[in-house]
Formats: C-alpha cells, structure tokens, sequence
C-alpha cells in the first residue's frame, strides 16, 4: 500500500510571501525525492479557478458574505475531491497557497460571518480533513500590503481584486483571526517571520516542515 502523502497549507496576508514560500518548499522537497503537488485556493482545478473569478472580480453585482462563503467552499470542495485527496492518495505531498483558515480568517475576521457557520460547512463539505501542517506567514498589515503594490507596480498591472481593494481596517480583522487560530492549533499551526528576507522566510518553512519529513523517511 502507498503511504498517504502530507498536506501543508501557507496562509497569511497579502504580501506575506506564500508564492514565494510556496516555490521554494516544493523545490526543498521535491530535492528529497518527493513529488510535489503545489496548488492555491480558491482555484486549483479547472472547475474551481471558474469559481475563483466570480469570487475575486470586481463587479457592480454585491456578493455577500456568507454568499461569499458559500463560493469559497464549492470551489474548495471540487478541489479537495478532484486534486488534493487523490494526489495525497498517491503518496505525493500537496502544498497548498490558502485553505480553510483563509476563509475563517477573511470571511469570518475580515466580512464577520459567523464561525459557526464557517464550521458548519467545514464539517459538511470537508468532514474533518484538515492539513498536517499549517505555515502562517505574518507580518504587519502596512507592510504587506505595501508588497502587494509594489509588486503590482513591478508587473505593470494596475487592476486589484475584491480583495486587495479592502481597507487596512479590513486586513488588520484578517490578521488577528489568523493569529487567533494560531493560538488555538499550535499543534498544526506555525507562525512564521514573513517581515524576514525571502531566502529567510524559506527556510524557516523548510525547517518547519522538517518533522514531517523525518517521519516520512523513517524506516517502515
């Protein structure tokens, strides 16, 4: 029987670095002889990245918050099916940019929906599957989103999503969630430096996914 592959989940704010992050884990491991599935939510598969556009555009039509909701968890539901369990399933590790601590963070913190609400769908649509490791890349609101700009700027793309269009007051309800599942899931949930330099905050998230590594290679 294939051993089941890990799960790993970056999260934070915009700005934080998970793409970043997220490249150079994958490379770290994949240099142990692992393969690697790198994702992001909401998106991943075909079905979901359809469902990710109507979250993000701006449009003149109001979407709800717990409409909101309601669209991440479709989209996270196609692609837990149809991308994340069977890769893990094949013994392969998926890193995921974003999950459901992002939609606790910025629908809950951010829009105030309800946490029982949140984890109401949570349980129906995920039935408890939960990563093995969480990396929460954080850093103040001003600098990320200072990033975020900056990066834009670099790319010459002026156009900004539902998201990135939020104000600071928005971000500020977004982090402190964040740290308050942190708080609450050390067991899972690794707050990272991501004010660090790039080459930094990489490698924290190598080390940090470094216990799941040694299990991984342990004599069976």
């Amino acid at each position: 029987m294939t051993p089941r592959g890990r799960f790993i989940t970056l999260e934070g704010i915009e700005g934080a670095g998970k793409s970043t992050v997220a490249a150079a884990l994958a490379a770290a491991l994949r240099a142990h002889g692992l393969t690697v599935v790198a994702t992001r939510e909401p998106g991943g598969t075909p079905l979901a990245e359809r469902l990710r556009e109507v979250v993000l555009q701006r449009g003149t039509e109001r979407i709800a918050p717990e409409a909101e909701t309601l669209l991440m968890f479709a989209a996270r539901a196609v692609h837990v099916e149809n991308l994340i369990r069977p890769a893990l399933a094949r013994g392969e590790w998926v890193i995921c940019d974003r999950y459901t601590d992002a939609t606790r963070a910025y629908q809950g913190g951010g829009r105030g929906v309800s946490a029982s609400f949140i984890e109401t769908l949570s349980g129906e649509v995920l039935g408890g599957f939960t990563p093995d490791l969480t990396l929460l890349l954080d850093l103040p609101v001003m600098t990320g989103l200072e990033r975020a700009h900056a990066r834009r700027r670099a790319a010459g793309d002026g156009d900004v999503d539902r998201f990135e269009s939020e104000t600071v007051a928005f971000f500020d309800r977004v982090r402190a969630r964040y740290l308050e599942i942190a708080t609450a899931d050390p067991g899972r949930v690794r707050v990272l430096d991501a004010t660090k330099s790039a080459a930094a905050l990489a490698q924290d998230a190598v080390d940090a996914s470094a216990p799941l590594l040694a299990v991984e290679q342990r004599p069976r």
